[in-house]
């Protein structure tokens, strides 16, 4: 039988604390709490004197001074857990919480997911090539000796760290530990925290290394787990459900995030606003509301990245030098057939292949399969199309032995529309307007990501506003810019008229053209 023993790490908000002691422990699981030592006596006697009555919550028997970044929040952790695995003698996980966290699963749903006992679930990656470290230091973390604070102490800090370079006081880390990193919520199994707390009384050099790394919650459990657990067994990643910004601070979740939260798969959401009382609420119920079915889109993280992103003009691709100065050719067309609908673009693409020869690519910069020849490497992935999208031109135009090419663009390629146009060829632009139902763009939404096959009417219907707009914010960018030559026909235009553009865009006969936009299927779904 599943039973968790929750570790609890806060230094504020008594009356939250308690909440979420009563809560978690009714449905039978327990909790240590660890109340930072920095916080106020009275905020510690009010959580110390409301748990008293609680019989499976405990306080941390030593209270430590956290710092963000420093070893104590690794000390104040192992207290909670060497306390909980001895007053606990049958809890089965160990779950690492922060006071801003709250379930977004039941405690059924959760037991039920843990039953099986056969995994730890602890974000584990390699410390010097995964790539999880986006800014600031990385090997000077573990390399040198860190005894003040950065944020508090950032002279003292700098001039140590200065002088250790300096001196060349480096260190290396013990031998037969490979360093791992990764986020500081997990949720372990009693034979793997059993398996940690022996390893540590054996190896004081770990834990004497680990206590001068900096901001070793990311790497102290992350490694022993991973060192002294077979990989078969570790999932590597968290159960608690969180985000970064761009600046790499947390994203927090307020009232109408509920059905996107228990939406994801995890058990737990980190951070919740404090003025979110009616998702606390929410939330807070959830937990002992005895729920197990729960449809899980995962969508978070894409959805998040979509809504809080559009609209920004500043994107670029960073193009080589070499590119950036290079053209495609001055007596060479470049066709570009812009649509949202990538299978009308093809199909008009298509049209043009087989009734008057035009060569060229459909959505080359989106789809990995775009039916390129082979072109040396630099087709084998989307990155590097779109780093080296001018010599990918020029290498098209050269195996097809044209000097006219078509390609296909998605309307939110504006810059890659810029770079064309001042590519110092006779660029000219097809822009194809097409109506979108509700169902088409949950279609879409669900094809790049933004919705899972099992979202929820909610979670779809706030969604299908801002997709529509998008869709219109990207038109008015492309008329906004300017682009010389630039061709539109719409769905809702008669085929006469559409055939007069299509005329004109491709230099062929009206009368070809008036064939082809009375081709019943052409704008069809």
């Amino acid at each position: 039988m599943t039973r968790i023993a929750f570790l609890l790490l806060c230094h504020k908000d008594p009356d939250a604390v308690l909440a979420q002691a009563r809560r978690l422990t009714a449905s039978g699981d327990a909790l240590v709490i660890h109340f930072d030592a920095n916080a106020p006596e009275a905020a510690f006697q009010r959580v110390r004197t409301g748990a008293a009555d609680l019989p499976n919550v405990r306080l941390a028997p030593r209270r430590v001074r956290c710092g963000w970044g420093e070893w104590s929040l690794v000390e104040a952790s192992l207290g909670m857990l060497r306390h909980a695995e001895a007053e606990f003698p049958d809890a089965t996980h160990f779950y690492m919480l922060s006071g801003d966290c709250m379930p977004v699963k039941s405690a059924g749903y959760a037991h039920a997911k843990l039953a099986p006992s056969d995994r730890d679930f602890i974000e584990s990656v390699d410390f010097f090539t995964s790539g999880w470290i986006k800014t600031g230091m990385q090997a000077d973390r573990l390399r040198y000796r860190h005894w003040f604070n950065e944020r508090t102490q950032p002279k003292r800090f700098y001039w140590s760290l200065d002088l250790q370079r300096r001196l060349k006081l480096d260190r290396d880390p013990p031998a037969d530990l490979k360093i791992m990193i990764g986020s500081q919520w997990w949720c372990l199994r009693r034979s793997t925290v059993e398996k940690i707390l022996a390893f540590l009384a054996e190896r004081p050099d770990v834990t004497r290394f680990f206590r001068t790394t900096w901001i070793p919650d990311e790497t102290f459990f992350q490694t022993l787990v991973r060192h002294l657990v077979p990989s078969r067994e570790i999932e590597s990643r968290t159960l608690t459900f969180l985000m970064f910004s761009d600046y790499g601070m947390p994203v927090t979740f307020y009232n109408d995030h509920y059905t996107l939260l228990i939406g994801q798969d995890h058990l737990f959401a980190r951070k919740i606003s404090p003025d979110a009382l009616e998702l606390k609420q929410r939330l807070g119920e959830l937990w002992n509301s005895g729920e197990t079915d729960f449809e899980i889109s995962d969508e978070g993280r894409k959805l998040h990245g979509f809504l809080t992103q559009r609209g920004r003009i500043g994107r670029r691709f960073a193009p080589r030098f070499w590119e950036t100065e290079s053209s495609l050719g001055r007596d060479r067309e470049l066709l570009i057939l812009a649509c949202k609908k990538w299978h009308v673009a093809k199909r008009l693409f298509g049209v043009a292949r087989t009734g008057f020869g035009l060569k060229g690519a459909a959505y080359l910069f989106n789809e990995i399969d775009a039916d390129l020849p082979d072109l040396g490497g630099i087709e084998s992935s989307l990155d590097k199309r779109t780093r080296h999208r001018r010599a990918l031109l020029r290498m098209l135009f050269s195996f097809h032995e044209t000097e006219r090419l078509a390609i296909c663009l998605d309307p939110a390629a504006i810059d890659l529309m810029r770079d064309f146009y001042a590519a110092k060829a006779r660029t000219r632009m097809l822009e194809i307007s097409c109506t979108f139902s509700d169902e088409y763009l949950v279609g879409h939404a669900r094809r790049v990501g933004l919705a899972g096959e099992r979202s929820g009417p909610d979670t779809l219907s706030r969604l299908l506003p801002t997709l529509r707009q998008e869709v219109l914010l990207e038109q008015d960018r492309i008329r906004d810019a300017n682009f010389p030559e630039v061709y539109r026909i719409d769905e809702r235009e008669a085929a006469e008229t559409n055939a007069g553009v299509l005329a004109e865009f491709f230099r062929i006969p009206w009368e070809q053209a008036r064939d082809i936009a009375a081709r019943p299927d052409l704008f069809s779904d």
